[in-house]
């Protein structure tokens, strides 16, 4: 068992630009063509191989928590929030975005869809975010697995 003030140190030395939209792409939701996975100890984290597309992610992820918060019942977005919150928002987020902008594709790409929506809006905050919170309402949680049935 990794000491968890150690494995934080560890991944900070590694991964000096986290991915932004890291727990997106941990579940399997989601894709990024500048992403860089590293492994430490047992677990797993992302980085972003490029800084501009990492501050671009980064305007995005807050955009959609902003924008999210109402239709989510967030009251306080610069809070800390729980796992399942941040799911939807990145996951969900994701796939409004893809509807949005490139309904077609199987998977979302982040750095794609980010860049497809500077191309379309220039400045993310004009967005329609009220289309892609649309996403984020609908997005569910894979359940889990329990096993065998009773």
């Amino acid at each position: 068992m990794v000491d968890e003030t150690a494995f934080r140190h560890a991944r900070d030395e590694i991964n000096s630009l986290p991915c932004i939209f890291e727990r997106a792409l941990l579940a399997r939701h989601a894709v990024c063509d500048l992403a860089v996975p590293h492994q430490i100890a047992e677990r797993e984290t992302v980085a972003c191989a490029q800084p501009e597309a990492h501050e671009a992610c980064a305007r995005m992820s807050v955009l959609l928590r902003e924008k999210s918060a109402f239709a989510l019942g967030l009251v306080g977005t610069q809070r800390i929030l729980p796992h399942a919150m941040v799911m939807k928002i990145q996951c969900g987020g994701l796939d409004g975005l893809k509807a949005l902008l490139e309904p077609q594709a199987l998977a979302p790409n982040v750095r794609r869809l980010v860049r497809l929506a500077q191309e379309a809006y220039g400045d993310l905050g004009e967005l329609p975010f009220s289309e892609i919170v649309q996403g984020m309402a609908a997005w569910k949680a894979r359940r889990r697995h329990t096993g065998a049935p009773r």
